[in-house]
């Protein structure tokens, strides 16, 4: 899996690395069981902190997207093969409306995170 971080984006960069984790997840590109890189491996590959790719991983954990073990590292669990057929046709229809009505994705985000709120 590839990483990108943007050290300019108002997001935070393990608040970033984790998105990336979560969406690779999502669209099934992350099995279960599959392991991540080891935390100062993929640190030193971004250039990062390892705290903050530790942050990243920890926040994972207790989303239960992953599992951390020692001497192991960091292994997808069972919730990243959940099943986002449902959620994504929901989104077409979201996206749909929302290119009808010329709306910014930015303006669509922030109604979609209102939403969640």
């Amino acid at each position: 899996m590839l990483f990108r971080i943007d050290p300019a984006a108002s997001e935070p960069l393990f608040a970033q690395l984790a998105s990336q984790v979560r969406l690779a997840a999502a669209r099934g590109d992350l099995r279960s069981g599959e392991r991540l890189p080891a935390a100062r491996d993929l640190a030193e590959s971004l250039d990062l902190n390892v705290h903050t790719v530790l942050r990243a991983y920890q926040d994972l954990r207790d989303e239960g997207l992953i599992d951390l073990r020692r001497g192991r590292g960091a292994v997808v669990t069972d919730r990243a093969e959940a099943d986002y057929a449902g959620l994504r046709a929901a989104l077409a229809v979201v996206a749909q409306e929302a290119r009808a009505l010329q709306l910014s994705p930015e303006t669509t985000l922030a109604l979609l995170k209102e939403t969640l709120a």
